[in-house]
């Protein structure tokens, strides 16, 4: 299991792990380990062994795990129909353009309706990314889906798969972390790739925010916006890795800066009135509150956090901020990706944004912007992108890595 460390340092940059003391280190395979047992892979297949034999302990030996990398290889977007614009906003709430545009750098966004549904643009956008791949939906073992706002309380990854025409049925489950939840399914399909075999990963960003925003409430509503976005990380030899490292952490004390908890509703009148001894039961039903954010403490913690992340990120790979070709941030707020670039010196050129024509899409806003820039011609293979998510949890964390 991946933690802070960001163990998957490129291979080349032998000297940073000398330089980097931890608690855990590295197999060939890519797994984690801690330094106090045997750095052979106890984790593998066991198709080796003699189907008829059982063989005794002295007799065991664990196959061979081959070392593996992963590269990101294609991707997708999609948005939908209805563009809802500051000055359509300036019809419900006490706001204008200039004032959204000035504080935000958000000029539209996109927001679900009519036939309009989460798994319809993220299948939308995972096709885009496996046709730029071109990788068939029967050629994918596992798809992720990380999202915060699901059409189904279970998840919506399985109907993602099954709506592909994945026919091997291969795992498919949700990610929830909010607008760092791309980032982190990013770490997770390398988990998959390089310690358990897996080839072809599907990992999708895509958010329907909109559904939780409290539309009466300028301070909010004026932000976020609907989108999918996906990737296709692939296997690939340890020489062409294209994951040089990460940076990821929590901090649950940040809860009260940015939620939308649960809150109870009353029950049915017959089932509260029945005399019951039970007290509190039945439990009353529930639903989720509107998005509240403290914007002024969440700004804070990510012009302090993300240059940190992405600075520790950078060191982890042996890389100097100078190489980095682009820095493709989470599309929260205009301001905080300025003062991002500025702290970390990154010239504007060199930063990817859409924010203006989407708004804040949570967990699609790096892929999307991805996309975007990939199809656009910006974004070339061989370049090499530090990106960042944060929000919701408290959670944050960055990735350094080449496109293709």
């Amino acid at each position: 299991m991946a933690n802070a460390s960001g163990f998957f340092a490129h291979p080349s940059i032998s000297s940073m792990r000398s330089r980097t003391h931890l608690p855990i280190a590295v197999s060939g395979s890519g797994f984690c380990v801690s330094k106090r047992f045997s750095k052979r892979v106890l984790c593998s297949s066991l198709s080796s062994l003699d189907n008829n034999a059982s063989p005794s302990p002295s007799q065991y030996r664990p196959p061979r795990l081959v070392p593996s990398g992963c590269k990101l290889i294609g991707s997708g977007s999609a948005v939908p129909s209805l563009l809802i614009s500051n000055d359509d906003l300036a019809k419900i709430v006490d706001t204008n353009d200039e004032w959204i545009a000035t504080r935000t750098g958000i000029r539209n966004r996109r927001v679900v309706s009519g036939k309009d549904s989460l798994v319809g643009l993220a299948v939308e956008a995972a096709t885009k990314a496996l046709e730029m791949a071109e990788v068939a939906p029967e050629d994918i073992d596992l798809v992720l889906m990380c999202t915060s706002t699901p059409d189904d309380l279970f998840g919506a990854a399985p109907q993602i798969q099954k709506a592909l025409g994945c026919t091997k049925n291969p795992l498919a489950y949700d990610i929830t972390a909010a607008c760092s939840g791309f980032v982190l399914g990013l770490v997770s399909a390398a988990c998959h790739i390089r310690g358990g075999g897996f080839k072809n990963v599907l990992v999708i960003g895509a958010d329907s925010l909109s559904r939780f925003v409290d539309w009466t409430d300028r301070g909010t509503c004026i932000l976020f916006g609907d989108a999918a976005g996906a990737v296709v990380v692939q296997a690939c030899d340890i020489e062409d890795d294209g994951l040089y490292s990460f940076d990821v952490h929590s901090d649950g004390d940040g809860r009260r800066h940015l939620n939308a908890s649960v809150k109870e509703s009353q029950t049915d009148g017959a089932l509260s009135s029945n005399g019951s001894a039970l007290g509190d039961f039945p439990p009353k039903q529930s639903s989720y509150s509107c998005i509240q954010m403290n914007g002024q403490e969440v700004f804070r913690f990510a012009v302090k956090c993300v240059p940190q992340s992405l600075e520790s990120a950078l060191q982890k790979a042996g890389l100097p901020a100078s190489s980095i070709d682009w820095l493709l941030l989470h599309q929260a707020n205009q301001r905080i990706l300025d003062s991002v670039a500025t702290r970390l010196q990154f010239p504007p050129e060199r930063v990817i944004s859409n924010l203006a024509n989407y708004g804040n899409t949570s967990a699609a806003s790096i892929p999307l912007a991805l996309d975007e820039a990939v199809r656009s011609g910006k974004v070339k293979p061989g370049h090499t992108i530090a990106t960042s998510g944060f929000g919701a949890g408290l959670t944050w964390g960055s990735a350094i890595v080449r496109w293709r």
